[in-house]
């Protein structure tokens, strides 16, 4: 059995509310670590940053510490060009997608960000890179794809009229790869559950904050809820996720 960490929504914004609460988590995490029980991956799906600014890319380069291998990428908060100045020292504005290669498992990383836009999408340059990905392991390895914003509505009109502009693409990219065991994401800042083409689609809830759903308060944001992370069990081709909240 593999487990995924994800974590989402970070937003760091140099104020020591956000640092809290992303350090609550990563000590969490951190703290699963060393045992015969292992998280074998953790996944980062988006807005690591508030601004897209590079000081916030160093702030959660810094806070981000770990032993568990990483995987990135990012959402409409971020900035492609001043994350990658920080993280691979180097100037582009391309697709900010990752590939990890697990003995028995692969877990993908694909951006769904657009430049200047709340909404996303999955271009076609981007899945077809992740094809190549999959064509580079064992046809029975198991595949967990991660992206920031949902695939389809999760029942929050704030974030509904923010998620994928046409998910037409994703959805024949899942259908050709029978070996993928789902899709999860971000962007909503809520843990929630459904299916997308078929398969089962996980959101992860934010670490910065909560969304409210309608029926909650008339708030955009819930103050009162933790931090959170999701963990999705990988076994014998199946995804179970779970969900936590920690405190901070």
């Amino acid at each position: 059995m593999f487990v995924v960490a994800q974590i989402s929504d970070l937003h760091f914004n140099g104020t020591a509310d956000h640092r809290k609460r992303v350090a609550a988590v990563m000590d969490y995490l951190n703290g699963r670590c060393g045992g015969p029980r292992n998280i074998d991956a953790l996944l980062v799906t988006g807005d690591i940053a508030d601004e897209g600014l590079p000081e916030e890319y160093r702030e959660a380069a810094d806070a981000l510490g770990t032993d568990i291998p990483t995987l990135m990428t990012l959402g409409n908060h971020d900035d492609r060009t001043a994350f990658n100045s920080v993280a691979h020292d180097a100037e582009c504005s391309e697709p900010v997608n990752s590939a990890l290669k697990l003995d028995g498992l692969l877990v993908l990383a694909l951006d769904s960000s657009i430049p200047g836009r709340s909404d996303g999408y999955l271009a076609r340059g981007t899945l077809d890179w992740a094809r190549t990905q999959i064509v580079e392991v064992d046809a029975g390895t198991p595949v967990l794809v991660g992206f920031h914003h949902p695939a389809l509505t999760v029942g929050i009109p704030f974030i509904d009229d923010r998620c994928q502009l046409d998910p037409a693409l994703l959805a024949e990219f899942v259908a050709e790869h029978p070996n993928i065991v789902g899709t999860v994401a971000g962007h909503a800042h809520t843990p929630a559950v459904t299916t997308f083409a078929g398969r089962p689609h996980a959101i992860a809830p934010g670490v910065a904050s909560t969304l409210n759903l309608p029926f909650e308060g008339t708030d955009v944001v819930n103050t009162v809820q933790r931090p959170g992370v999701a963990f999705h069990l990988i076994d014998e081709g199946r995804l179970t996720t779970h969900f936590r909240g920690v405190p901070s």
